[in-house]
């Protein structure tokens, strides 16, 4: 079973981010990278960098309500109960699955991802979410790793943030000048089959890719059971530069039970033939461990 070492977990909760020890096997590795070759096959009008919720498989051909034809195999690794339970070491047992990005950054014209807190776009309240970054492919300095600002979460605030009209941006939002130093960032340089996990005040972006090799990243969604997906929030208003529909986005109980006791397991799952977002009866309280 994957854990965190006691070291690990005093890493992320001073620093704000963690690379594990724990790393994908090599054939899984290798399987996620078909499914991703499948993924843009499946959306050559969608920028790569821009694949959201791409967990969501139809099962009919149909896009999943945010724009993007997903893919199964990254529902499937988002519920790995490897990666589950290294996400519980941080952020404790009860374990919902909310989100799934792609992030593939193609050689030579890969988007710049800009400065930015997490929370300042999500619906979950409290704040609290661990994301898990799993890289596909190599993710280097020169092609656009992702960077952080350690311990820029401790204070849990979240900072303003502009917006701007650019076509070549992953997202549209820039933490405003001010807020930290770009000379303390940390470069999480990963080899395929590595993972960062990083807290939801994380100031952090990464840098466009100019390199001759593509870059690939997984970034899976996890938030505690004690707290809400509040459903009628969009708190950037649809400005995000990524379409995303809160409202009607699934998600999934994977370990312990909702605290919160107000999360909605039904709604966006889709049942009967040929729908790919199909859940029984104990699949919202779906057990990893």
């Amino acid at each position: 079973m994957a854990r965190l070492t006691p070291a690990e977990i005093a890493h992320y909760e001073r620093e704000g981010y963690v690379v594990p020890g724990w790393r994908l096997p090599a054939a899984r590795v290798e399987g996620m990278r078909a499914a991703l070759e499948e993924l843009l096959r499946r959306n050559p009008g969608v920028r790569p960098e821009k694949l959201v919720s791409a967990h969501l498989d139809t099962g009919d051909g149909a896009d999943n309500g945010e724009g993007v034809r997903g893919v199964r195999d990254f529902l499937e690794l988002a519920m790995d109960r490897d990666i589950v339970d290294l996400v519980a070491d941080v952020i404790g047992e009860h374990v919902i699955l909310w989100g799934c990005h792609v992030f593939c950054k193609p050689a030579a014209e890969g988007y710049e991802t800009p400065w930015h807190q997490d929370g300042h776009y999500w619906p979950i309240r409290p704040l609290a979410t661990c994301t898990a970054w799993v890289a596909l492919e190599p993710s280097t300095r020169e092609n656009g790793c992702l960077r952080v600002i350690p311990r820029s979460h401790a204070a849990r605030v979240l900072h303003p943030h502009l917006h701007e009209e650019r076509t070549d941006l992953t997202l549209n939002q820039r933490l405003a000048a001010g807020a930290f130093d770009e000379a303390d960032a940390a470069d999480i340089e990963l080899e395929p089959g590595q993972m960062s996990l990083h807290d939801v005040h994380m100031i952090h972006g990464a840098a466009a890719n100019r390199s001759a090799r593509r870059r690939t990243g997984v970034a899976l969604r996890y938030m505690p059971a004690s707290s809400v997906f509040e459903r009628a929030l969009d708190p950037v208003s649809g400005r995000s530069g990524v379409p995303v529909d809160f409202a009607r986005r699934p998600i999934w109980l994977l370990k312990g039970r909702d605290l919160s006791g107000r999360n909605d397991f039904m709604v966006g799952h889709r049942t009967g033939p040929g729908g790919g977002l199909a859940q029984g009866p104990g699949d919202a309280a779906r057990t990893p461990a």
